[in-house]
């Protein structure tokens, strides 16, 4: 092979090089304008559409606690909280046994020994 054939190949991938990297910066530039058109920074938006947005956890807000052998059983609904309150003592921890921590009447039994 000739200097100049390797020279000349040399060129022409230059060449192809250039382009593609040229042509990179004009998909890149498009992109950006396109995001720019569709895009809204969080700071320019309005209260009210940025609360559409946004929303928020209440965890435990109202939260109503019962202490039963060693565990604590925890409930939002005040309603529920109430008719428990309104319990025996024995009768409430029967009924948070069962429905809140899943056990059987025979666990339920051997741990209140009844």
């Amino acid at each position: 092979m000739k200097p100049q054939d390797n020279n000349h190949v040399r060129h022409m991938f230059d060449s192809y090089c250039k382009k593609v990297l040229k042509y990179r910066v004009y998909d890149y530039y498009r992109k950006m304008k396109r995001r720019r058109a569709r895009e809204v920074s969080l700071s320019e938006l309005s209260e009210q559409n940025l609360a559409k947005l946004s929303g928020t956890d209440e965890y435990f807000k109202d939260a109503y606690s019962f202490h039963v052998l060693d565990h604590d059983v925890t409930m939002s609904d005040e309603q529920i909280a109430e008719a428990l309150n309104a319990l025996p003592k024995d009768r409430r921890d029967i009924i948070l046994l069962s429905y809140f921590l899943d056990m059987t009447d025979r666990e339920i039994a051997e741990r209140m020994d009844i």
